[in-house]
Parts: C-alpha cells; sequence; structure tokens
C-alpha cells in the first residue's frame, strides 16, 4: 500500500469520468473544483478498485466515496453500505448521498441509535440503495432480523479511526463476516493506525492508498490562537471572545456537564445558543445542529461526540474552552471551521496545568502554538505565562501557596488561645494563662486541675467519677480502683409464659426475673 502522490494544481470534475447528471448535480450545489482527496479516489473509486484514504478533516472525503457508489449502484440490484461513528455524522452524509442520488432514482435509509426502530424497519423494506448505519445499530437490525446485507456490493468505512477508537471493533468485524466477501471496500480515515492496517490487509484486495496529507495536518486556512487562562477566568474570556467574533461559534467542551454549565453562561450574556451531547435525545441533538446551520442559535456548545459531524457552511470560529482528551481530537475540532478551502479562526483556553497537553499539540500538528496575552478588561487577568512557567505549582512540603500564587507562611498565634511547648517534652500543652488544664506533673496526658472538675484520675491512668459519700457506689455506679473490668450491668429477661406461676412465688415476682 504505497501511498499515491497529491497532484498540484486545480483540476476539474469533467476528467472524473462521472455520469452526466450526477456531475451537473455537483456543479449545481456550487462544487466546481474537486479537492485533492475526491480527484485521486473518484476514478478509481468508479473503476471498482478498493481504496484507503487518509486525509485530514473537511476535504471532501464524503463526495470522494459518495459519488463513486451512486454511479455503480444506478440501475443494479445490489446495494451499498456506509459505516461511520456517530449520528451527526450519519445526517450529515445521508443528506449529501440524497442530494446527489435524487438526480438518479439513489435512495438511501438511515439507521442510527435513539430513532424510531418502527420508522427505520419501513424505511428498509422500501429497498433503498444504500444504507448508512452506525455499527452498533446495524447489529441490532442484523440480531432482529429485519435486514440482510446479502446483496452489499459497495462496504464503506468512514472515520474508521473514530469507530475503532470508540469501541466498535467487535460490531465491525461482525459485519465484515455477515456482507459477501466479492464486493468493492473503501476504507476512509484521518489517521492509519495498525488497526486500520489489519483491516486493509484481512478484508480489502490490493487497494489503492492515498494520504493526501500527514497525520495531525491541519487545515491551511485555519488560524490559531491560545490563551493561558486559570478556569475562573475562562466564562469572562468567552465572553469577550464573543464579543469580538460577531459570527456564528462553535464552544466544544471536554463533559457533558461542562457543556450544560457553559450553556448557561453563554445564554446569561444574552446570546442565543443550544447544546449537543451524549445526553440529549436525537430529536434534541438534530434541532440544535438545524438552529445552528439555520442561524437560529448563534452559539452551540458540543462535545467530542460532534467534532466529527458537524459541517456548517460559514462557520466563523471554534472555540476550545477545554483542551480535548486526545491530541487527535484538537484537529477534527478546529476541523469544523476552514472546511473546503475556506478561511477559519480556532482559539483554545489552556490552564497553567494543561501546558503538556499543548506540547503534544504541537508535537502532532508539527507547529508551534501562538499564545496571546489575556485581554486587560478580562477580571482578574494575569500576565501571559510559557509552557515552562511555574506559577501555578503545587504546594511543597514545609508551607502552600494562597489563591494569587505567593507563599504563606505560619505562625503561632498570640494570646489565651496560643500554645507553649511543656517542660521536659516535645509536645505541646496549653499555657497557663486563661486555660482551665495544666499538664500533669511527669506525663504525656492531661488532667483538669485541682477543683475544676467533678473527676479524678485513678490509680490505673484513666479517669472514674470522684466517690461521694457512699464509698462503694455514687449514683448506682461503683467506683473501680484498679484498671480492671467494672462488673457487669444487670439485665433483664422476660420469663416464659409456662413458667410464671411456680410454687412459692407470686405472679408479679415471677414475670422477671435477673441474670
Amino acid at each position: 500500500m504505497n501511498p499515491t502522490p497529491t497532484p498540484s494544481g486545480e483540476h476539474s470534475f469533467d476528467a472524473l469520468g462521472i455520469e452526466p447528471r450526477i456531475l451537473e448535480t455537483i456543479i449545481k450545489s456550487g462544487i466546481s473544483t474537486p479537492t485533492p482527496i475526491q480527484y485521486q479516489a473518484i476514478p478509481a473509486a468508479i473503476n471498482g478498485q478498493d481504496v484507503i484514504g487518509i486525509a485530514q478533516t473537511g476535504t471532501g472525503k464524503t463526495l470522494a466515496f459518495g459519488v463513486p457508489m451512486i454511479q455503480q449502484l444506478m440501475d443494479k440490484d445490489v446495494r451499498g453500505l456506509i459505516l461511520l461513528p456517530t449520528r451527526e455524522l450519519a445526517i450529515q452524509v445521508d443528506e449529501t448521498i440524497t442530494k446527489i442520488g435524487r438526480s438518479v432514482g439513489i435512495t438511501s435509509a438511515i439507521l442510527i441509535g435513539g430513532a424510531n426502530m418502527r420508522q427505520q424497519v419501513a424505511a428498509i423494506r422500501r429497498n433503498p440503495n444504500i444504507i448508512i448505519a452506525t455499527p452498533g445499530r446495524l447489529i441490532d437490525h442484523l440480531q432482529r432480523g429485519t435486514i440482510r446485507l446479502d446483496k452489499v456490493a459497495i462496504l464503506v468505512f468512514d472515520e474508521a479511526d473514530r469507530m475503532l477508537d470508540m469501541g466498535f471493533q467487535p460490531q465491525i468485524k461482525k459485519v465484515l463476516e455477515t456482507v459477501p466477501k466479492e464486493r468493492q471496500t473503501m476504507l476512509f480515515s484521518a489517521t492509519l493506525s495498525h488497526d486500520i492496517g489489519q483491516i486493509a490487509t484481512k478484508h480489502m484486495r490490493t487497494p489503492l492508498s492515498i494520504e493526501v496529507a500527514p497525520q495531525g495536518t491541519t487545515a491551511e486556512k485555519v488560524t490559531q490562537e491560545f490563551f493561558i487562562v486559570h478556569r475562573e477566568q475562562k466564562v469572562p474570556l468567552l465572553e469577550s471572545v464573543l464579543q469580538k467574533h460577531t459570527g456564528s461559534v462553535l464552544v466544544f467542551s471536554r463533559t457533558k456537564h461542562g457543556a450544560k454549565k457553559i450553556l448557561d453562561a453563554v445564554r446569561a450574556m444574552g446570546h442565543k445558543a443550544a447544546e449537543i451531547h451524549g445526553n440529549r435525545s436525537l430529536s434534541q441533538r438534530r434541532e440544535a445542529l438545524d438552529g445552528f446551520k439555520s442561524g437560529r442559535y448563534r452559539v452551540l456548545i458540543a462535545t467530542d461526540i460532534a467534532s466529527r459531524g458537524i459541517d456548517v457552511k460559514g462557520l466563523e470560529l471554534v472555540v476550545n474552552f477545554d483542551l480535548p482528551m486526545d491530541s487527535s481530537d484538537y484537529v477534527h475540532r478546529i476541523g469544523r471551521t476552514g472546511r473546503a478551502g475556506a478561511e477559519g479562526h480556532a482559539i483554545s483556553f489552556a490552564m497553567p496545568s494543561e501546558r503538556g497537553g499543548m506540547r503534544d499539540i504541537e508535537r502532532l500538528i508539527r507547529k508551534s502554538l501562538p499564545i496571546s496575552p489575556l485581554p486587560d478588561s478580562l477580571p482578574g487577568a494575569r500576565p501571559t505565562m510559557s509552557l515552562e512557567s511555574s506559577s501555578d505549582r503545587r504546594p511543597q512540603s514545609g508551607g502552600g501557596y494562597n489563591r494569587g500564587g505567593a507563599r504563606r507562611s505560619f505562625a503561632p498565634r498570640s494570646g489565651v488561645s496560643s500554645y507553649a511547648p511543656r517542660s521536659g517534652g516535645s509536645s505541646y500543652a496549653p499555657r497557663s494563662s486563661g486555660s482551665s488544664y495544666a499538664p500533669r506533673s511527669g506525663g504525656s496526658s492531661y488532667a483538669p486541675r485541682t477543683g475544676g472538675s467533678s473527676f479524678t484520675p485513678r490509680e490505673g491512668g484513666s479517669y472514674a467519677p470522684r466517690p461521694s459519700s457512699d464509698s462503694n457506689s455514687v449514683g448506682g455506679f461503683q467506683v473501680r480502683t484498679g484498671g480492671g473490668r467494672s462488673p457487669r450491668r444487670p439485665t433483664f429477661h422476660k420469663t416464659p409464659r409456662h413458667k410464671r406461676k411456680t410454687e412459692g412465688s407470686s405472679p408479679r415476682s415471677s414475670q422477671r426475673s435477673f441474670r
């Protein structure tokens, strides 16, 4: 699988062997020049060759496999199957396939989690030409017997690396065992991992490998900017960014709970915003995404589940409110802007403790990250720190740091409540002034002063009540003079009914006995 070199210069769709009706639809949709991955993959795929396409996000991979699939399925009693990792990406691909395939009578059905199973079964029964599915929901239909894959002639894995990262390898293996052996297979991914290489070796026939850009390559026209900011400054900084940039903004959060908090903060700023993450239902996610595309919402807050499934034309800005857990997700996040050769901008908020994550991103994209100073108007703004700054260090033994980062020391307080060392020992005891306790002589424990308490120490070193006029007991308790165990307190038990009336005892006295 030797990578094919990327051609230089601009090309046209006319020389790719695309059917005229499909070509006319592409031109009408406003796409006049193929991207490098489209220019190399479409002719080979139309000829039925297996293809592995490695390209960064936003390079037009959907048309690279969609156009050949539609053209080969025309007037044939075979099917196409497209597997992809997320619901949002499935919806996006379905929109593109429907737009291009409508002109030649190609239909599609989408099978994704969260949607109504009965409606999906009805769509399958209409015998669509192309099935677009996430692995989990496709396996559900296979187990229920509502779908068959024996007529699949073209199999496509889109965002294969993401599917493997999400743990779909068992489902992918099941699909590969179910589809016919004689088929065309196309695999598209942003990275070429070992697992993807194994799939290609076992299940593809001498595939053509096309690598448009090395792993970690970001879009050329997307500018990047970093702010080193403390956690409490993130929301004020986001407000400043939203005031400076007037277009649509996509904000990424690391967690679902964090996305909800950001949504509340953005709405409090007066902006129309929506959220999209795993806790939202499919209808809620579609409504949020459709509202963001139409302009009803200016800000969309999302988790990494949507980092490969949002395609919005004219998206001005991407904000990484939290840095991603995996540095490769950074490339996919900022790839939501600057798509198809357009310009875009990406801003990331990094805390001082995330310097290691920033270095991982630099190694991946092979660029130095530009760090900008915080705005002067930001509440509590601190100077910009380099990656080697140490102002956010954790406290070391023997001292600590104040909230502002300054070193603090400890000193004994003056007055009644302070402590002074007792004589002849390394421990501390209260001073004699203002306290009801004083160290007992020659011991490490404490005892109350004479006359200051109703307790006196016994000979064994513990405390016991002081005896009254009755030397044997005080209030029903015996005074212990040694260290031994005190007598057991009497307990009562109820006499069984058949033994209560015995000879020589009254009924009342026989009801209870001592033990």
